[in-house]
């Protein structure tokens, strides 16, 4: 049974987006899929993995562009390291959920994994692809900076962040005789894309997980999760 959301009357769905997206949308039915989980949805064009693959694309170049304007005089290593916190896995999740769309995402609820996964992060990619295949690409950037960057992404925030966050893990466990390990526990073809799992094991026990399109990132994402249970 669809959930009452999908349901609802045209006028009744366009408003629940706009009031989720802060955007009036137009081709429904692409935002139909974008927030359908293939835990409900089997075939690529009634799932949103083809427009993850695309939204993921587009929010990658519009987070190049906006911060290649803002820095005009830092080399492509920073900015490089600045695109990278902002778009990581376990960041785009975070701000999905902030934005609703947990709540509005088709998925099977049954499956107590996929509520704690990174699968809202995944859809809000997909929504930026339906965004851009029904706006173009212009009115999704300014949708991109208007909802996602300005209000979710603090930028001097994240300057100050190390994105190296495995190496101040393996400092921290050096220091504290403690027996550090990023394993890969699985490695898996999404959307036509290798997503990486890697645990961080710490004298033999899962303290966190990392899940990325590299294992670099995967284990980045590990070493964070870690580090914010550890409290460092």
């Amino acid at each position: 049974m669809l959930p009452k959301f999908f349901r609802s009357s045209k006028a009744a769905f366009e408003k629940e987006l706009k009031n989720v997206l802060g955007i009036k949308p137009g081709k429904l039915s692409l935002y139909k899929i974008a927030l359908s989980h293939r835990s409900v949805k089997d075939t690529p064009e009634e799932n949103n993995e083809r427009l993850e693959y695309l939204g993921d694309a587009v929010l990658s170049a519009v987070v190049a562009d906006y911060l290649f304007k803002r820095y005009p005089y830092k080399g492509e290593g920073f900015l490089t390291e600045m695109r990278s916190k902002m778009v990581n896995r376990q960041q785009l999740n975070d701000i999905a959920v902030k934005m609703g769309l947990k709540r509005i995402t088709r998925f099977n609820k049954f499956d107590g994994s996929l509520k704690s996964s990174q699968i809202f992060g995944n859809t809000l990619e997909a929504i930026t692809g339906a965004i851009y295949l029904d706006k173009g690409y212009e009115k999704t950037r300014q949708w991109v900076i208007r909802q996602i960057l300005i209000p979710h992404m603090f930028i001097e925030d994240l300057e100050l962040i190390d994105i190296n966050l495995k190496n101040k893990l393996i400092g921290w466990a050096n220091r504290n005789g403690k027996v550090l390990n990023f394993e890969l526990v699985e490695e898996k073809l999404e959307a036509g894309r290798r997503v990486f799992t890697i645990n961080a094991v710490i004298d033999g026990e899962i303290l966190s997980a990392g899940k990325g399109f590299n294992k670099k990132d995967a284990s980045q994402i590990a070493a964070q999760t870690a580090i914010e249970k550890l409290g460092l």
